[in-house]
């Protein structure tokens, strides 16, 4: 028997013009069964080379019931890829019939990610963020980042957007792509505290060698929303002490892994499963309730959803099909 596989690499991926709404609703769609209980979802797991390589990579592994595929993502983590003029993250999709374990397709995951991710703290955004939030404070400048603020605005149309980012020359560059892009400014910040200080909405992208408390307590408003989520740590340990609710994408992924914004909080006692409100899905599939007053500070931590992966790729395929621009490749 025959058996091809769809491939999407990443000039496919340029073509497909994937609009706002269609990443926002193919990620939705799947935190909605992830909400419903029509997932499964595996914590993360970390290979690191050689510590000399300066990174590591991620995988994830997910299967969507109502989509009828099982997913396993392999991310490579690499800070400091600018030196060599790469992407500092770069990975492949593998999707899977859940059924026969058979190979569907291999996808170039690399913008897929960057967009799932934005899509995620966005949708996060959308059921926690204060009412009408109208500045929005962002740290990093990756891949990731731009479709954070991007889908953060088409969402909320701030007044005000700041960015910070370690490089000037990095963070300058991406507030000049913001700005053409998004048809409003969008202000570089020489610091931390400038970029984050009394945002309505923080997210924390930063791209550290080694965990560093530089998000300070004071900055964040009450009834604020803070999206966490740089590999290493720069969250003080008395920074979860202020916030109303803590919700996550998958709380199997609380304790995975040596990495994560939330790790030396989480060894630390800082929180635990008692501190957890609900997971994103649950929020998203109308289970629980999300922001309920205007009082409330809310700390929303993602950590990547391989069922958000799944989802996206498959919107990503289906898209490429109408277009005729999916290549095949013989597997058996």
């Amino acid at each position: 028997m025959r058996i091809d596989i769809e491939y999407l690499g990443g000039p496919e991926i340029a073509q497909l013009g994937l609009t706002n709404d269609e990443i926002l609703e193919a990620v939705e769609a799947g935190l909605i069964a992830a909400g419903q209980g029509q997932t499964v979802i595996e914590p993360r797991m970390h290979l690191q080379p050689d510590p000399a390589f300066n990174g590591h990579f991620n995988v994830l592994r997910g299967y969507i019931a109502p989509m009828g595929l099982a997913g396993v993502k392999v991310v490579g983590d690499y800070h400091q890829n600018y030196q060599q003029g790469l992407p500092s993250e770069m990975a492949l999709l593998n999707l899977f019939d859940p059924k026969t374990g058979a190979p569907k397709a291999v996808i170039d995951a690399a913008g897929l990610t960057d967009m799932r991710t934005g899509a995620l703290t966005a949708l996060g955004a959308k059921h926690l963020a204060p009412e009408a939030p109208k500045v929005l404070g962002h740290i990093g400048a990756r891949g990731t980042a731009y479709w954070n603020v991007r889908l953060l605005d088409h969402l909320f149309d701030f007044e005000e957007i700041r960015v910070h980012s370690r490089r000037p020359e990095s963070r300058d560059a991406f507030a000049e792509r913001l700005t053409q892009d998004l048809g409003k400014e969008v202000v570089a910040t020489a610091d931390w505290e400038t970029c984050l200080a009394g945002a309505d909405i923080q997210v924390e992208a930063s791209r550290l060698l080694e965990p560093a408390p530089l998000f300070k307590t004071e900055w964040v408003p009450k009834g604020g929303l803070v999206v966490p989520y740089g590999t290493m740590s720069t969250l003080p340990l008395d920074f979860t002490d202020q916030f109303d609710k803590f919700v996550m994408d998958d709380l199997g992924q609380l304790g995975a892994g040596p990495f994560g914004a939330l790790r030396p909080h989480i060894n630390a006692g800082k929180i635990s499963t008692a501190s957890f409100y609900a997971e994103i899905g649950e929020i998203c599939a109308g289970m629980k309730p999300g922001r309920q007053s205007a009082e409330e500070t809310i700390l929303f931590w993602h950590r990547g959803l391989a069922t958000s992966d799944i989802a996206l790729g498959a919107k990503m395929l289906e898209k490429a099909r109408e277009m005729g621009i999916v290549q095949t490749l013989r597997y058996a």
